[in-house]
């Protein structure tokens, strides 16, 4: 079958496709169940843990859990029996090691529960089968690494690993195979000699400085509060696009990209403004009534989606979540989007930009802290000027090596400015009924049938990486495939070694005093407004005067991948990152910055489907120019094609060729330093592929469809059906 029957039967099948229903889970009585009844039913809580285990030894295990004293041999057991008793109701035959891999992805390394005791008497063999889990297989394994990636710490006969069981994420049950279900066990993954080796150990040591930091803040300013404990609650919001499965099995760029790199825009895309917040597709709705549904089993509530700007572009937003809870979230969401939608036939795309010339995909991280009251120190609340609180936490924003501004809101600027300059700030306490043009807390929409509403005390800005929001800070930089981990990781660093200088700056402004005044602290606050100035900006991030103005303020601008991962190893932030706040030793984070950069220099691709779909072209043309000359015929708009079709593809296989030979040259002559390799990559090897593809989007336009082996965009953004049908999941038994 040709390539151009695979596309017609492909567009029949997707226009044909039954949907997939599935059946809304229901109790014994055959009536629907309660969202709270399906919440967090397939984890391993600590409810659940507290009725399965006697009351002592459930204390036992709340103390290690909260990190208070050691898990004795008796309680480990007591857990690992409880979870076997667990499992074997939900029809588990496997426990699975779950761990985040410094690539961004997720490993897995699955075991039978199903054992075999042998015993031997003179003659014969007996083997009794049992069901086992024993507490050492639960608290850690030993796999070998010596496959993973090792940003050169290691050499690959230096296999020995830790996987070591995170006490602070549940244990869950997924579907498997045939009616079977598997135990994820979430870990952290640390090398032999101790050295951290996938992204969650750093997030988790990076929690705990920040929070020892903000603990010591808070207790300085308040010597009343005794605060003992505090969380950093991020949410996260994740983009993606979906694509029809034939669509992309045909598409070998996606497959192994996961991006375009040849192709052009349909005539209609994201130019009318009309997806954004539009009507969803019924595939969508009906793949993420799905996802909502197994998610909520998991805990994982998935408070908003809804289509995003380009057509086939979508979002989901995830609850707040304690920060390690919240990572874990996001990634098992990632894997429940791709499987779900295998089962509507659809793939997911993650990278940030499938396709060129329309909106990529992002992930909003959400980023706040709050006391173990509840209390969110980034609330502005009604007295802001004397919030301190949430004045040095404002100050802890730095520009980290690109360029990176902070949008913080007329409110919030007035509040500054107001502190800076000793100014008196209105009371915003006050009740104040506003016209819509006019700032303030509450609008008048000036019609008497609709209530005054209250404003939020910021607008938001998200051109800008880092906004704040109200009562938490929106950082918007992190790629859509990408883990949060290692980005938040990195944030908290700078949070903390911020809090720490401003404790000390405070402790040296006071002086012997047993607290500081509040002169004291508005003195230490006005120098931090004073040095934050330069990053903060209210307006376009995307425009060119604001990287003029950006080269004023002395920020930096880093124009390539590869020369941004050089920041990571700059004094100032590897001091940071290593003896400042000791979350990562050196040879950590240069594991870190050599996965980074090797994974950059790997991701190249060539494509050999296009040369030959335009040579057939050019020969099919050819031969039917011939054919009417020689009966007398005009063949002049043949003739055009083909005088414009063959210089293309001669620029083509020349384009090809010296790709070949510069990436053969990358290999053979690769350099030691990992970045230099990714430079070179950057250098040599993506202007040739640029403008390979270039060359390869102008043949796309002239060459006829039935010989163009590659899914155009229109098919790939447009399959998307938007036909509508209720009764998306039926209640059953």
């Amino acid at each position: 079958m040709s390539t151009y029957e695979l596309h017609k039967n492909a567009l029949v099948k997707v226009a044909m496709g039954k949907k997939q229903e599935i059946k809304y889970p229901c109790k014994a009585n055959s009536s629907p169940k309660y969202p709270l009844e399906i919440y967090s039913e397939n984890m391993f809580t600590l409810k659940t843990m507290a009725k399965a285990l006697p009351k002592p030894i459930f204390l036992s295990f709340l103390k290690q859990w909260s990190r208070w004293q050691n898990l004795d041999k008796m309680t480990v057991d007591s857990i690992v029996h409880t979870v076997h008793v667990w499992v074997m109701d939900h029809r588990v035959m496997h426990y699975m090691h779950w761990f985040q891999l410094q690539t961004g992805t997720m490993a897995e390394k699955h075991n039978m529960f199903l054992s075999l005791l042998s015993s031997y008497t003179p003659g014969s063999e007996e083997v009794t089968q049992v069901d086992q889990l024993s507490g050492l297989q639960l608290l850690q394994s030993e796999p070998d690494a010596s496959s993973f990636p090792s940003g050169r710490m290691h050499m690959t006969f230096q296999v020995h690993r830790y996987m070591i069981w995170d006490m602070l994420s549940s244990m869950f049950v997924q579907c498997g195979p045939n009616g079977t279900s598997i135990l994820y066990i979430p870990l952290v993954f640390i090398s032999y000699n101790g050295d951290t080796l996938d992204e969650k150990t750093g997030l988790l040591q990076s929690n705990e400085v920040l929070l020892h930091a903000a603990v010591e803040l808070v207790n300085l300013l308040e010597l009343d509060m005794h605060m003992a404990h505090m969380y950093m609650t991020p949410g996260t919001e994740q983009e993606f696009f979906l694509v029809e499965c034939m669509m992309y099995a045909l598409q070998p760029d996606l497959k192994i990209m996961g991006c375009m790199l040849v192709g052009q825009l349909p005539p209609w895309h994201q130019q009318l403004e009309d997806h954004y917040f539009g009507h969803i597709p019924s595939c969508m709705m009906y793949m993420i009534s799905e996802l909502e549904l197994e998610c909520l089993c998991l805990g994982i509530p998935i408070k908003t989606h809804h289509n995003e700007v380009v057509p086939a572009q979508f979002k989901v937003t995830l609850i707040f979540k304690e920060a390690s809870v919240a990572m874990d979230h996001n990634l098992l969401t990632m894997d429940m989007l791709h499987k779900v939608a295998h089962h509507h036939n659809l793939h997911v795309l993650y990278h940030e930009k499938p396709f060129k010339g329309i909106n990529g995909s992002g992930k909003h991280c959400n980023w706040a802290v709050a006391t173990n009251c509840g209390k969110n120190l980034l609330d502005l609340t009604v007295c802001p000027k004397t919030n301190f609180y949430f004045l040095h936490c404002l100050g802890m924003q730095e520009a980290p090596p690109a360029i990176i501004s902070a949008f913080l809101g007329n409110q919030l600027n007035e509040v500054l400015n107001a502190i800076n300059e000793d100014c008196p700030l209105k009371n915003f306490s006050m009740p104040q009924f506003q016209t819509i043009k006019v700032s303030g807390t509450v609008l008048d929409v000036k019609d008497a049938g609709l209530p005054h509403i209250a404003r939020d005390l910021t607008d938001c800005n998200h051109t800008l990486p880092i906004a704040f929001t109200g009562n938490k800070f929106e950082f918007c930089a992190i790629g859509s495939k990408q883990s949060p981990s290692f980005p938040v990781t990195v944030l908290n660093c700078m949070v903390t070694t911020a809090i720490t200088e401003i404790v000390t700056n405070l402790h040296a402004q006071m002086g012997s005093k047993p607290t500081p005044s509040d002169d004291d602290t508005l003195a230490v606050i006005c120098r931090y407004i004073r040095l934050m100035h330069p990053v903060c900006f209210e307006g376009d991030n995307y425009s060119d005067a604001w990287v003029a103005e950006a080269v004023c303020c002395g920020l930096p601008n880093i124009c390539t991948v590869p020369e941004a991962f050089t920041y990571l190893l700059k004094d100032k932030h590897l001091a940071m990152l290593t003896t400042d706040t000791g979350i990562f030793s050196h040879s950590e984070l240069m594991l870190h910055y050599h996965i980074l950069n090797e994974h950059y220099a790997k991701d190249t691709i060539l494509s050999q489907q296009i040369l030959p779909a335009a040579i057939k072209y050019c020969k099919l043309l050819a031969e039917s120019t011939t054919m009417p000359k020689a009966i007398g015929i005009e063949a002049a708009p043949k003739v055009q094609v083909l005088n414009e079709l063959a210089p293309l593809v001669t620029t083509l296989e020349a384009e090809h060729a010296k790709l070949t030979a510069t990436v053969q040259k990358l290999i053979d002559h690769g350099s030691n330093d990992s970045n230099k390799h990714a430079q070179a990559a950057c250098n040599l090897v993506v202007p040739a592929i640029a403008a390979m593809c270039n060359t390869a989007d102008m043949l796309k336009t002239t060459v006829a469809d039935k010989y163009w082996l590659l899914p155009k965009y229109a098919k790939l953004l447009l399959m998307i059906r938007s036909d509508w049908s209720a009764g998306l999941i039926t209640c059953g038994e």
